[in-house]
């Protein structure tokens, strides 16, 4: 499509998708000397480092969603049926990322307390609610975050809360 590797690696800094779409043309029609090597292995560096990202960023907001439906007992009549929605989205699209991606359940582990860590601090300060209130280990294991019947009652948030 292009005349020369050149043009290719300029074509990188100014119209990714085109480059995309040039660099898709060139594999499927074997062309691989015509590839721009560089920029290719840059963009599925990112692609799988986006995948992390999603992740970590998820069980990040599904940890907020959790402690507060557990925790923050002056909001929860008038904000619990939004924590629970958020929270039951999260945890399907961990799942689906987690099954389209097996190999990520390592990075999962790997990041599972410190994400809760980030997302303690980061509740008490959008609850304003003492640090105390939240437990300072994580409460669940990363079975129980994915699991869609924990913590789905409120009789088990009081059975946590106690």
């Amino acid at each position: 499509m292009l005349d020369s590797q050149n043009e290719l690696n300029t074509l990188y800094d100014q119209d990714l998708y085109r480059w995309i779409e040039t660099t898709i043309y060139e594999i499927q029609h074997q062309n691989l000397d015509q590839l721009d090597w560089e920029n290719l292995i840059l963009e599925l560096e990112d692609l799988g480092n986006s995948q992390k990202h999603e992740l970590e960023s998820r069980l990040l907001v599904l940890f907020e969603q959790l402690l507060k439906l557990a925790y923050w007992q002056e909001e929860r009549e008038y904000n619990s049926r939004g924590w629970k929605g958020t929270i039951i989205e999260q945890r399907k699209q961990i799942q689906k990322l987690l099954k389209r991606n097996p190999s990520l359940k390592s990075f999962w582990l790997e990041i599972f307390s410190e994400t809760y860590q980030d997302a303690r601090d980061i509740t008490i300060v959008k609850t304003g609610l003492d640090a105390e209130v939240f437990p300072k280990e994580v409460f669940c294991t990363p079975e129980q975050a994915i699991d869609e019947t924990y913590l789905a009652t409120r009789t088990a948030i009081i059975i946590l809360m106690s």
